[in-house]
């Protein structure tokens, strides 16, 4: 069969595909056939009288297994149906009222739902199958005859009487095509038991057609997951439809792109300090006096589609240039980098440039200054670094040039003569000459002279350089020099270009730094400043290179990058750590903004105060003020730290490591005061049940581990492990009652656990269809599985939460973008709000204990977005009411 698909085997492939066609047919006359059986029972059930089979000794309904809700017509009540595959769930309706010998469900089972063996998911994982799951009491089923008690294989005569066979042969002619090529070994045995109350057929690897509307069932990757519907619940048609009133406003971006990126911080003629992170241009106004407490206030620029990479600002102080990367689309097409100019003061885009002429991304760009800012330099990230030159206010290109095969990391335009052009990057200076073409686009010339170190040593990177008002050059590069670079006539033995009237050299040399000088920065009063990588000195420099003062930026925040001059004596510095100082030299620096440096996982929000913790690959565990905005505290965790959850009391928080470890810290002396390893695997989630009594630590060697906790939360012990996931941990969420757990898996298993009883499994599924979670965490169930995407893979969607009011689900996805659904979202292709701004891919969001604002984390960007949740018609925050859809709990009605 492996080569019937090959250009030699003709008349296989035609059969194959005549095969394909026939199995295609029979699939639409079985669903005919389906259909026309669905009415055949519906009319019998019409003709049948009411009869109430009810044993009078049969306990009325109990939590696990609700009644219907007040108001409602009594709801048939169906079964879950263990078979013979682990994927497959069937249905049970309530039969007529038929020959004597009926009773109740429960009490012909005899216990046949406790058996460890017989596990079953909802999901698509793989578990081993034993008995039946027992039925919702009161439901009517046939008693199996004592002496029947082997299990018939499928298709064995022997299973049923000969006026049942032909109604049997029409049930397995309704089955799915599937089971031409997919057979399941054996079923459980139902005697008298309705062959068409499980359209499919047993066995079924399809079967999502459901007569009596009990269940709803998707697919990820070909596995079915079914889901049942809550019993509060006659209709999907009586679900909310359309995205949520609520909407997000972003009011807070937490990080600065200063780890990889240059030309990323600049001050506003406004006062205001632009910089940029993710796909977000951030204007910041610092609050207080200089090296005092952050404050201020955020604007931002939103109009890119990928992460910003570079910026310039325009000698008018208030129009930006910023450029981004190329990025890859939701299909994983290439997307184009582009240059965006913007109004600072308005955020309204003004001109789109370059769109199709860049490649991978722009690494750098300059406004020209002396014909104030008529100009702009762009330098992309192909391997041949192209440099060109456009007109800004037409968005077209004047020249383009192959720059060289080495990186470029800064670009500049001379002040005193726009058509003098300086490049600088990994062992070189370039000094460029360009002819405009008298306006006419792509008429433009441009020649390079390349910079003679002569007796110098030739450094292996120049990353940044100023440009002085006499004309001199000076740069800062990687063996810690200054080099001040002038004009000179060349003569016949200097090495390069022949004919070349003049060359630029190294007219003076001062050793600055100990290691790489990653920033410079031409002051209003003549000064430069100069930044060190490894020293973290920042200097400031007289005429002939004479030092004046220095400071020296602490340890933790990272080297420094970038340098901006802000009112007065105050100086704005970015740091190898993505945080951003504000101060001087003589009284020091302070952070104003401050980030992670690696992909972030972790996120928890506090249970009654405006904080958030976070946690990530840079190993940092991080308290965070969400009214302040600023940095309540961090510690490094020495490892990998992956979730993390609150204790009710607030008093502690649970993390956990990437090595099976999982820590409890106080969170305000942040010691220590518990230590503990499950397994040997990383741990992607840890939760506290709603009183705080027990902790939850899902794991990847696929175990749930169940500790009991202290009122403090302070001390922990074991209590147990919920062992029945074929695949790692993903999600889990407590009962509001925290007597129960609902988790989901790698291999998109549902499976819910009773924890109060001895972490058992319930394999009766149907029967938690009506309880109700203290949180939904979980991305899969049937409250939430409308936010899936057609054609998902199952990993699209990365983190999932429900407001505190149930409300809203917001999710996080894949593709770099937020989502807000109404809650509960249990229609297909629901549709939602969607919000842009990280440029990777958004690996967790969660409310805030008010709901008056979200928070998601992107991953390799390692931002943190703030958005304020605002109520309908965008006025003020929204509401903590409860939620305006029917409760699903068994004593809503849908009837008010």
């Amino acid at each position: 069969m492996d080569g019937a698909g090959g250009p030699g085997e003709g008349p296989a492939q035609e059969a194959l595909q005549s095969l394909s066609r026939r199995l295609q047919v029979q699939e639409k006359e079985m669903e005919l056939v389906k259909a026309a059986l669905a009415e055949a029972l519906r009319l019998l059930r019409l003709q049948a009288p009411p009869t109430s089979l009810q044993d009078p000794g049969t306990p009325g309904p109990t939590r696990d297994s609700p009644a219907a809700p007040p108001g409602l017509p009594p709801a048939r009540s169906p079964s879950s149906v263990s078979r013979g595959t682990q994927t497959e769930t069937e249905v049970e309706t309530e039969s007529s009222p038929g020959p004597p010998g009926l009773i109740n469900g429960p009490a012909a089972l005899h216990g046949g739902g406790e058996e460890p063996g017989g596990t079953q998911s909802e999901g698509g994982g793989s578990s081993s199958s034993g008995t039946g799951s027992p039925g919702p009491p009161g439901l009517l089923r046939l008693v199996q005859p004592p002496q029947r008690t082997d299990t018939p294989r499928r298709n064995s005569s022997s299973s049923s009487s000969p006026s049942e066979r032909p109604r049997q042969k029409l049930s397995r002619k309704a089955a799915s095509s599937a089971n031409l090529l997919l057979r399941s070994g054996s079923t459980e045995s139902r005697g008298g038991k309705d062959p068409l109350s499980s359209p499919g057929g047993p066995g079924s690897r399809r079967g999502n057609y459901n007569l009596e509307g009990i269940s709803v069932k998707m697919f990820l990757r070909g596995r079915p997951i079914t889901m049942y519907i809550p019993s509060g619940i006659r209709s999907l048609e009586e679900l909310p439809s359309g995205p949520p009133p609520e909407t997000l406003s972003l009011d807070w971006v937490y990080g600065y792109r200063g780890r990889d990126s240059r030309s990323n911080l600049f001050v506003l003629r406004s006062g205001e300090v632009v910089y940029f992170i993710a796909c977000v241009v951030v204007l910041y106004r610092p609050g207080g006096g200089p090296g005092g407490p952050g404050g201020g206030g955020q604007r931002h620029y939103r109009g890119h589609t990928d992460c910003v990479r570079c910026l310039a600002v325009h000698p008018d102080g208030v129009r930006v240039a910023s450029g981004q990367t190329a990025g890859v689309d939701k299909d994983g097409k290439p997307l184009q980098p582009v240059v965006h100019v913007w109004d600072s003061e308005t955020l309204l885009k003004l001109q789109e440039i370059g769109l199709g002429a860049f490649e991978r991304g722009v690494g750098a760009l300059a406004f020209s200054v002396a014909d104030l800012g008529a100009f702009l330099c762009v330098v992309d990230d192909s391997n041949e670094h192209m440099l060109s030159v456009w007109d800004c206010s037409r968005g077209t290109k004047l020249a383009e040039i192959k720059s060289t095969n080495d990186s470029v990391l800064a670009v500049g335009f001379n002040p005193r003569d726009s058509s003098c052009i300086v490049t600088s990057g990994k062992s070189h200076v370039h000094f460029w000459n360009w002819s405009g073409g008298a306006g006419v686009p792509g008429n433009g010339t441009l020649t390079r002279k390349q910079g003679v170190f002569g007796k110098y040593k030739k450094p292996k990177f120049i990353p940044c350089f100023v440009l002085l008002p006499d004309g001199d050059i000076l740069t800062g590069d990687s063996e810690g020099n200054i080099l001040t670079w002038g004009r000179s006539l060349s003569d016949s033995r200097t090495p390069g270009r022949g004919g070349a009237k003049e060359t630029y050299g190294i007219v003076a040399q001062a050793h600055a730094h100990e290691g790489s000088i990653f920033a410079l920065c031409l002051r209003r009063d003549g000064t430069v400043l100069s930044g060190g990588g490894r020293d973290r000195r920042l200097v400031q420099w007289g005429p002939g290179l004479v030092a004046l003062q220095e400071a020296e930026i602490p340890e933790h925040f990272g080297a420094v990058r970038a340098i901006a001059e802000g009112l007065g004596s105050e100086l704005l510095v970015g740091t190898t750590k993505n945080a951003l100082l504000r101060g001087d030299l003589d009284q020091g620096f302070s952070p104003v903004i401050q980030g992670h440096t690696d992909e972030l996982w972790g996120l928890c929000t506090h249970p009654f105060q405006n904080r958030f913790l976070t946690c990530g690959h840079d190993r940092q565990l991080c308290l965070w003020d969400g009214e302040g905005h600023a940095l309540a505290w961090s510690i490094d965790l020495k490892e990998t730290g992956l979730c993390a959850d609150f204790h009710p009391s607030g008093a502690v928080v649970a993390v956990g490591l990437n090595t099976g470890r999982w820590l409890v810290l106080d969170t305000e002396t942040r010691e220590i005061v518990s230590d503990i390893t499950d397994g040997n695997e990383q741990l992607s989630v840890v939760r506290y049940s709603p009183d705080g009594l027990y902790l939850a630590i899902g794991s990847h060697d696929n175990m749930i581990y169940i500790y009991s906790v202290s009122s403090d939360g302070a001390k922990s012990s074991r209590f147990g492990r919920c062992v029945g996931h074929s695949s790692f941990i993903t999600h889990l969420d407590w009962s509001k009652d925290g007597n129960f757990i609902m988790s989901n898996s790698g291999d998109y298993e549902i499976l819910y656990w009773d924890v109060a009883g001895g972490c058992k499994l319930l394999r009766n599924r149907y029967e938690s269809r009506d309880r109700e979670w203290a949180t939904y965490t979980c991305v899969l169930g049937f409250h939430v599985y409308g936010v899936w995407p057609d054609g998902s893979d199952g990993t699209d969607i990365n983190s999932l939460c429900r407001s505190h009011n149930e409300r809203v689900v917001a999710v996080a996805d894949d593709f770099c973008k937020v989502h807000l659904f109404q809650y509960p979202c249990a229609r297909a292709k629901a549709p939602s709000l969607v919000y842009g701004g990280h440029g990777s891919h958004v690996t967790s969001v969660r409310f805030t204990h008010d709901d008056s604002h979200l928070v998601s984390l992107g991953g390799k960007d390692a931002s943190i977005f703030q958005w304020r949740v605002l109520g309908p018609g965008g006025a003020g925050p929204a509401p903590a009411t409860p939620s305006r859809t029917p409760s699903l709990s068994p004593a809503s009605s849908l009837d008010v």
